[in-house]
């Protein structure tokens, strides 16, 4: 029974060591994943941006383009 503790204890140890390395990994993976996540939303947010600041100009032109076609028919 004594010669069996000290195994015990080392295999506990190993599987404690090899279980932390495998935590350990996660932990990165995950903290790459959400820098990976804020990246994209951070250009999602640049898109949106552009893509109302092009709706806005070529709401302007039309705008300018009717006022214009208005003023040539009088």
């Amino acid at each position: 029974m004594q010669r069996l503790i000290p195994w015990f204890t080392l295999g506990c140890a190993a599987s404690l060591a090899l279980g932390g390395c495998g935590l350990g990994e996660t932990a990165v993976s995950a903290a790459a994943g959400g820098a990976a996540q804020a990246q994209e939303a951070k250009d999602a947010r640049a898109t949106e941006e552009r893509v109302k600041q092009q709706l806005d100009a070529a709401a302007a032109l039309e705008t300018r383009r009717r006022q214009d076609a208005e003023a040539a028919t009088q």
